[in-house]
């Protein structure tokens, strides 16, 4: 292509900034594109285990949750699925999407960004050998991530499912554990508009003879037909009843028994981990990641257990900003940050917000908000009426964006108290002027939302 600047003339934002213009659509699903390309660099991830984390919400904290048990020698000196992991000593690379604050954290190895100079070699190599084939911004991104990995070589890599399952780019490579979080409505214009849908699509990562781990309480039919089928179509079972034994599904073969609100227990077959202290991600994603060590036959004891939940904390997810702990003290009052944009997500969020206000005393909760137009708005603003006096809606500046008026119009249905703003940096600082030291500031709706926020905050 003719605009194609010579190597390493280009910084990486150059290049991202260019790869926004190269395909027609922002959001394009399907493999054969980034299949055909893949095959061209030779695209290979065999040398390490892979896991493949997909579902409606809880993928980035169950990513974090293992990546931090991998991160312990004691770990993974037990995980022997794959030959090359023998020395005990090992590397973990997390591949995730969206970033929050920089491009950079959507790839990280042993808990460090990835460089730019990886990332703009890799883009070099695929706009080489990509020729006349079109790759979405996604698309060309993921394939980044995979050859970085092939260069650097870590043992364990986690796969971060952008959206749905069978189509995302990150399908491309068959993993050793597939691994459902949750299954509900979003993203309906791609997916389908009921949970059986859904299901089917985010349960296209699974494999024959892979292990499949399902964190849903109440999961789809469609997720275990999917799963089942893999046995009888590998054609060494012809009966299809036959149910798939290395899918373990929440609530039929692993529970979480809470003993109160301070300790809870997680149950698996006849092993049984008790005493453990409550999380700073949700819970039901530390059960579902723990039920992957388990059947990857990972020892685990109460002692290492709790030591891990101590220390996962995920940046936009329930992250809790104490006045004291904001750059220049930005605020008097505590300030939470959440990326929450759909219904299941907000509705766990009212949860945590009602313990914030048990337990820390807070008076007032201001929710500052911004959402893009193609999530389901008022089921996501409706599930945290009970909890918010005052709404702070802001705008956000990208193309998908609802509109200030639009948001506030849905919001008029059942709150009060309600503002409008140019941006959300805006409606924050106002929240802000507004709050008292004993109240709280919510700021949710979108990764961009927080992306805003959270660069005043540290």
């Amino acid at each position: 292509m003719s605009d194609i600047i010579k190597s390493h003339s280009r910084s990486l934002n150059e290049w991202l900034s260019y790869l926004e213009t190269i395909h027609s659509t922002e959001i394009d699903l399907g493999l054969s594109r980034i299949a055909q390309v893949a095959v061209l660099l030779n695209v290979d991830l065999s040398f390490a285990t892979v896991i493949t984390v997909a579902g409606t919400n809880g993928k980035g904290t169950t990513c974090a949750f293992l990546e931090n048990a991998f991160m312990q020698p004691e770990c993974i000196k037990q995980l022997t699925m794959k030959e090359s992991i023998t020395t005990g000593v090992s590397s973990v690379a997390v591949y995730s999407s969206p970033h929050i604050n920089r491009f950079n954290e959507r790839l990280r190895v042993d808990k460090k960004d990835v460089c730019d100079e990886f990332f703009i070699e890799a883009f070099e190599l695929i706009e080489k050998a990509r020729g006349d084939i079109s790759l979405s911004y996604y698309e060309y991104t993921t394939l980044a991530a995979f050859l970085i990995m092939m260069k650097l070589k870590p043992s364990i890599i986690i796969l971060e499912v952008g959206l749905g399952g069978r189509l995302d780019a990150t399908n491309i490579i068959d993993a050793d554990v597939g691994v459902v979080t949750t299954i509900d409505l979003d993203h309906q214009a791609f997916l389908g508009n009921d949970r059986e849908s859904i299901g089917y699509e985010k349960a296209g990562i699974m494999r024959a003879e892979q292990l499949i781990v399902v964190g849903d309480t109440d999961v789809p039919a469609s997720v275990v037909n999917y799963g089942n089928s893999l046995v009888v179509n590998s054609g060494k079972n012809t009966d299809e009843q036959l149910v798939n034994n290395n899918m373990f599904i929440r609530e039929r073969d692993f529970q979480i028994v809470q003993n109160s609100l301070s300790n809870w227990s997680l149950k698996a077959g006849a092993k049984l981990l008790e005493n453990l202290k409550p999380c700073h991600i949700p819970q039901d994603n530390v059960a579902t990641a723990l039920m992957v060590l388990y059947k990857l036959g990972v020892s685990l004891n109460t002692q290492f257990v709790n030591m891990l939940i101590g220390q996962t904390k995920v940046s936009g997810r329930t992250e809790l900003f104490t006045a004291q702990e904001q750059a220049n003290f930005l605020t008097s009052c505590d300030v939470v940050l959440d990326v929450g944009h759909n219904p299941q997500a907000t509705r766990y969020l009212a949860k945590q917000i009602k313990q914030y206000k048990r337990d820390r005393g807070y008076k007032n909760i201001h929710a500052v908000v911004a959402m893009l137009a193609d999530k389901d708005i008022e089921n996501s603003l409706k599930s945290l009426i009970e909890e918010i006096d005052v709404w702070y809606i802001g705008q956000l500046d990208v193309p998908r964006a609802s509109s200030t008026k639009d948001v506030a119009n849905i919001a008029a249905k059942f709150a009060n108290s309600i503002n409008c703003f140019d941006n959300v940096s805006q409606a924050f600082k106002i929240a802000n002027h507004q709050a008292n030291s004993d109240d709280l500031i919510l700021v949710f709706g979108s990764f961009f939302t927080v992306a805003e926020v959270r660069e005043l905050l540290v």
